[in-house]
């Protein structure tokens, strides 16, 4: 029989309803195996999430601060899912345990990745035993070297070990061991990842992602009312979207699952009939008569524009500038460039505390007839498979947003024709994105 891994998001376990919707969606499939919990999210706009008050009462414990208030708000909800879901479970024994070893590992230095992983561990047990599943700890099955990087080949092969001796389970996600038995995360959203590498230890034939939302959209909908949802996506775009800020699916998910060809189905536990948007690769996806698959971007951008006359015929111009950024720490985004001209994306971030030196940096180095510095820019990209096969395309897009009134400051389009990138200011990113939307989807 094909097996399913199933991640179920922090949104879709935050109360016991949600609780009971999951058992409903996990026992409607006896595929389903193989089950990644999140720790729960807010029920509400002004909740807070479980695994913000575990950071939160390492932060105390590390400060000498009692933050036994702080944990009884944790374990007074745990409690309160427990009684209702699984009123034979007691976690006042595993509620206590995590109480001491937060504040034993606080009080050595230790990360607070110990207490941030609790949420899922707990979620784990209560779901072990409402679906009636053996809960496998990640701890014991997901390596982290002493580096802290994440080792995938000794991670699915333990895993592969541990989970052929069993046909269903809880695997809590986010986290895994170190080699000296400290616990050790992935970053927020980590849960993603647990799931990934569960659906290829275990041959999964669809690595579904269960969360609020019933798939992938094809916009902001805070910038788009209703967008339309996407049905079939491939990993590549799926990508280009992720990095641009369509954050549905955590970005490093995508690579376990990409390389063993798993498809991955995101659905939404609200709605669990709908298909959702499924993720898959580029030859096993649909033809599609659409230009576009998705529109993503985000703010909080520099550009740094250089022009020096001749500076095609200067060997090295290039390698000095990107040399400059790397001395200084600085990663670039995007590198558009013309005959004498050379400019660079750079995330503000990266800048912080920088920019003044890195300029002085960059006139020592390269001698540029000008350079200039544009602020509060923004990037969007707009992403499709069928943008290769549809003349006119850029030309669509660009008269969109000149009918729009919108200065393109930017233009980057990569080579494989799967998505054009603009930059433009901060105070026109939401009627850009409503230009481009506009003229490829409600067309």
């Amino acid at each position: 029989m094909p097996v399913k891994a199933c991640k179920f998001g922090g949104s879709s376990l935050a109360d016991p309803p949600k609780f009971r919707k999951v058992k409903a969606i996990v026992e409607a499939d006896p595929q389903r195996r193989y089950i990644v919990p999140s720790a729960p999210g807010r029920r509400h706009r002004q909740d807070q999430k479980i695994t913000d008050l575990l950071y939160l009462c390492h932060d105390h414990a590390r400060k000498g601060i009692a933050f036994e208030e702080v944990f009884k708000l944790i374990a007074d909800r745990y409690n309160r899912i427990a009684a209702d879901l699984v009123p034979t479970l007691n976690l006042q024994g595993p509620l206590e345990e995590v109480r001491q070893k937060i504040a034993s590992t606080a009080t050595n230095g230790d990360s607070p990745d110990y207490a941030a992983s609790r949420g899922e561990y707990l979620n784990g047990l209560i779901l072990a035993e409402l679906l009636g599943m053996e809960l496998v700890d990640p701890a014991s099955i997901i390596h982290f070297d002493s580096d802290g990087q994440f080792d995938k080949k000794k991670t699915h092969q333990a895993m592969k070990r541990r989970l052929d001796k069993t046909q269903r389970a809880i695997i809590p996600g986010f986290y895994g061991g170190m080699p000296d038995g400290r616990i050790k995360t992935f970053s927020r959203g980590g849960s993603d990842i647990t799931g990934a590498v569960v659906a290829c230890a275990v041959g999964a034939s669809v690595y579904e992602n269960w969360t609020d939302v019933t798939g992938l959209l094809m916009a902001n909908p805070n910038i788009i009312p209703n967008p339309r949802l996407i049905q079939t996506i491939t990993y590549k775009e799926l990508r280009e979207l992720a990095y641009m800020g369509a954050t549905v699916l955590h970005d490093e998910a995508i690579f376990p699952v990409r390389m063993k060809g798993i498809p991955v189905n995101i659905r939404g536990t609200d709605d669990p009939d709908h298909p959702g948007t499924m993720i898959l690769k580029t030859e096993k996806v649909p033809a599609t008569d659409a230009a576009i698959t998705g529109i993503a971007g985000k703010k909080g951008f520099t550009f740094i524009s250089i022009e020096k006359a001749l500076m095609n015929t200067e060997l090295g111009y290039g390698r000095r500038l990107l040399e400059t950024l790397e001395v200084h720490g600085v990663s670039f985004e995007h590198m558009p460039s013309g005959i004498d001209t050379i400019s660079v994306v750079i995330e503000n971030s990266q800048l912080e505390g920088k920019l003044d030196q890195v300029l002085s940096d960059i006139k020592m180095a390269c001698k540029p007839d000008t350079i200039e510095v544009s602020p509060h820019m923004a990037l969007i990209a707009t992403v499709g498979r069928g943008m290769s096969r549809r003349p006119g395309t850029a030309a669509k897009l660009f008269g969109a947003l000149g009918r729009a009134e919108i200065n393109i400051r930017m233009i980057d389009q990569g080579s494989s024709e799967l998505n054009i990138i603009v930059g433009v200011e901060e105070k026109d990113f939401e009627n850009s994105v409503r230009a481009i939307y506009e003229e490829f989807v409600e067309e």
